[in-house]
């Protein structure tokens, strides 16, 4: 179904349309107990709930989901899951909340809830023309320094403006999907095992003159260093306007990003990029939500 905010609200306006709408997409057959497996069900209506007359136990459409233990109603993650998908710079947890009416905490936890679903893993190896790139991620150097020996002032020698950034590595097929990373460091064994982790070895690499990038296979360089960005079809813009269009989310939307939780935000990121073209994004969203697992706060919080 292909959906803007008119038809969402027209097809999903109550909690009963969202139920049944849940309840088609996790089982098409029938619904079946998530404990014992059993078709034996009765309905529990006025509590939108099932009854396995097999165990015994009671269930709604909700357990074992990204949904669980959520008193959200459903219209509003559904109206969330529509914003964060439509959010071509992504949504802020607290624009999110003063939009569904909640607090800022629960914006954050449902919109943390919407990235899980959004995972990355399992996705097929990028294919034909590859771009990779690189970006450093975090603020300035703000604490104080001691006067240098030479007296003039800022950090001392030895101090390296990457020392307050995390590394983020990106390929992006022309024309199609884009994979993105945390990594401790651009070094050639880092990047080398992403590459061979995310691109298929037949696939045309394109990049920028980095060292690291040196011996993989297929692979081509433009040499920014000579001032060089585009020879005949070799370049790596298609990345570069990724990193960009991703740093238009930090500073527009986002403003802070912990390292710990970036991960998240860039599977959400690489999600709608991937999805641009996909009129049934808003539906796959929800499936996702439904296959995925539960996610406790505290799972979520922890260390």
């Amino acid at each position: 179904m292909d959906v803007d905010l008119p038809k969402l609200i027209e097809r999903f306006g109550n909690e009963d349309k969202c139920h049944a709408y849940l309840e088609e997409l996790r089982w098409p057959d029938g619904v079946e107990c998530p404990r014992c497996g059993s078709d034996k069900i009765s309905r529990i209506k006025e509590r939108r709930q099932f009854d396995c007359d097999g165990c015994r136990y009671q269930f709604s459409v909700r357990v074992g989901t990204l949904f669980h233990d959520s008193k959200l109603p459903l219209w509003k993650w559904f109206l969330a899951v529509y914003l964060l998908c439509e959010s071509k710079k992504g949504m802020s947890a607290a624009q999110l909340g003063r939009t569904l009416g909640v607090s800022a905490k629960t914006g954050w936890y449902l919109c943390h809830r919407i990235r899980a679903a959004m995972s990355q893993e399992g996705e097929a190896p990028l294919s034909g023309v590859v771009e990779a790139d690189e970006t450093y991620l975090g603020g300035k150097l703000t604490r104080t320094f001691p006067a240098r020996n030479d007296g003039r002032p800022g950090p001392p020698r030895g101090t390296n403006w990457r020392d307050n950034k995390t590394v983020v590595l990106g390929a992006v097929e022309r024309g199609g999907r884009v994979r993105l990373q945390v990594a401790p460091n651009a070094e050639k064994r880092t990047i080398h095992k992403f590459i061979e982790g995310v691109v298929s070895p037949d696939a045309d690499l394109y990049t920028d003159d980095l060292r690291s990038y040196d011996g993989l296979p297929n692979h081509e360089a433009v040499r920014h260093t000579n001032d060089e960005w585009v020879r005949g079809q070799i370049h790596s813009n298609t990345a570069e306007s990724v990193f960009s269009l991703f740093d238009r989310a930090v500073i527009g939307s986002y403003h802070k990003l912990s390292v710990k939780h970036l991960p998240a935000y860039l599977d959400e990121f690489a999600f709608r990029w991937n999805n641009r073209r996909n009129p049934y994004m808003f539906r796959d969203t929800i499936l996702a939500l439904v296959e995925g697992d539960a996610l406790p706060y505290k799972a979520l919080t922890g260390a």
